[in-house]
């Protein structure tokens, strides 16, 4: 059967380079079986003709419309909403919208409570039962080390610094806003991630969108990495820099660029680039891979480019100190121009960071981020002080310690079990991101729908987040998480989905 229908498995083990790592680097992505892929492309092009089918039912009032549109008195302006752009939301996305932005009403810990909800009209509008959902497995949220929680040393030092300081601090950093809470943090911070100095900022987000403009501009290169998140994609292009993507985690691809780029220089006028920029994240997201940064930096060093590495996933959930992709490999932090991350997913808070050598005092008078925005709230602070702290082992106990330990084996744990069963899994075996593939338009809403019926939590990934035959379920393994229940959720989601190996 494998042989009639050309179903091929690839698995991309990537060795190269071996002097470079102290440990086997393997990642797996294996080939859209051409079945499947030929039955999405069919799935959605049923879907299309659908959307156009009921487009024109709404367009002669035969069939209610929920669209935001133009007044008729401004029917010859130019569209302020653009029709055939959202084409793909109102006649897709709204068959499932229901699977995602659901309501809890809990902490997100290993397990929540959701509010239950549902529509009348096909998911356009939503209505409270007045239920709840007791007791889910949360394989959704980014609690990567169990901070997530209201009780315990954390929630407690967050509290009293509640107490002492209020919520909101009402002023920028630059002004009014600078507490003696935020510098402790940053040292921490510093020390962390074994650098001279930090900067904490109050929004993930922001941290790459408002400070890459502050390190690129005009005449400068960005080199970007096909898969970066939205949030290194938008910096890029806010800094005025020529921009160039090379393939997802592919070193011949990059170096391809970078010697490009040195050869031929600016465009035109063939000037050499101001600087050079490469962007890499620690672990992404959609993927579960991890960047291979031990030949990153080897390229960065050999062609005189700078490197920034966004450890937003990875910053806490990997390497035996949870320092990250730098700790996990081994590597010098000095080696990394450029060292961001966020507080929102190992810490259990909100906010991010930068942290380097002779960076931050330039930042602090350049970064919009700095300069125009509110400061980071006391309790938020507090919390990411405390994690932190435990993290490093200076809390006197071996809570830390236990923690990665107990994410690191869940990891290996949940992935062997979901691969043993017989599903494609995508991503590095270290990797806590675990993409299970559903590839099919039809399989995303009933995945997401029948494993919450099963009170499983997770987030199901279509297009265009993802290619549009690689629909996924992305798990995020937590040290909360019992065996018991990834047991659970690896047998329900074996009951529940098609998707297997050919």
């Amino acid at each position: 059967l494998n042989t009639f229908l050309n179903v091929h498995s690839r698995l991309n083990n990537y060795v190269h380079n071996a002097s470079l790592y102290n440990k086997p680097f393997v990642e797996q992505f294996e080939e859209t079986p051409l079945f499947v892929a030929v039955l999405t492309y069919v799935g959605y092009g049923i879907l299309t003709i659908f959307g156009y089918l009921r487009d024109f039912l709404r367009n002669w009032g035969i069939e209610k419309c929920h669209l935001a549109r133009e007044r008729d008195e401004q029917k010859d302006f130019v569209p302020l909403y653009q029709d055939f752009e959202n084409f793909y939301t109102r006649n897709l996305y709204m068959r499932i919208r229901d699977n995602w932005n659901r309501p809890i009403c809990s902490v997100p810990g290993a397990k929540m409570d959701l509010v239950e909800r549902t529509s009348k009209d096909y998911n356009w509008t939503f209505e409270h039962t007045g239920k709840v959902v007791k007791d889910v497995i949360n394989m959704g949220s980014y609690n990567y080390l169990g901070f997530a929680e209201n009780t315990g040393r954390c929630a407690d030092s967050a509290t009293g610094s509640t107490h002492k300081y209020g919520v909101g601090v009402g002023s920028t950093r630059s002004e009014m806003g600078n507490l003696d809470i935020h510098e402790e943090l940053e040292q921490l911070v510093a020390r962390f991630l074994g650098v001279e100095s930090s900067m904490a900022f109050g929004m993930g987000f922001a941290t790459n969108s408002m400070n890459i403009p502050a390190l690129a501009g005009k005449g400068c290169l960005i080199l970007s990495d096909e898969l970066n998140h939205a949030s290194l994609v938008l910096g890029a292009r806010l800094s005025g820099a020529t921009i160039r993507v090379f393939k997802h985690n592919n070193m011949v691809s990059l170096e391809k660029l970078l010697r490009d780029a040195i050869v031929h220089g600016q465009p035109r006028t063939h000037r050499p680039w101001k600087k050079i920029l490469i962007l890499v994240e620690g672990i992404y997201s959609m993927e579960g891979s991890i960047v291979r940064l031990p030949e990153v930096i080897a390229l960065k060093k050999h062609y005189k480019a700078y490197l920034y590495l966004d450890e937003a996933h990875s910053i806490g959930a990997l390497g035996p100190r949870g320092g990250g992709v730098v700790d996990y490999f081994g590597l010098d932090p000095k080696d990394v121009d450029i060292m961001m991350g966020t507080f929102t997913k190992s810490f259990g808070a909100a906010g991010g960071y930068i942290g380097g050598k002779r960076l931050i005092d330039y930042l602090r008078s350049h970064s919009h981020s700095s300069i125009y925005a509110t400061a980071m709230s006391p309790p938020v602070s507090q919390q990411i002080i405390t994690s932190m702290k435990i993290i490093m082992g200076e809390d006197d106990t071996t809570l830390g310690a236990e923690r990665l330990k107990q994410l690191s084996e869940n990891t290996v744990y949940f992935r062997r079990k979901l691969r043993e069963m017989g599903f494609i899994i995508y991503g590095n075996d270290d990797s806590p991101v675990v993409p299970m593939m559903l590839y099919m338009p039809a399989k995303i809403g009933a995945f997401g729908r029948e494993m919450v019926k099963r009170n499983i939590g997770t987030v199901v990934v279509g297009f265009p987040a993802t290619p549009i035959i690689e629909s996924r379920a992305r798990f995020c393994v937590s040290a909360a998480h019992t065996r018991d229940m990834l047991d659970t959720v690896s047998h329900r989601s074996e009951t529940h989905t098609c998707t297997r190996h050919a």
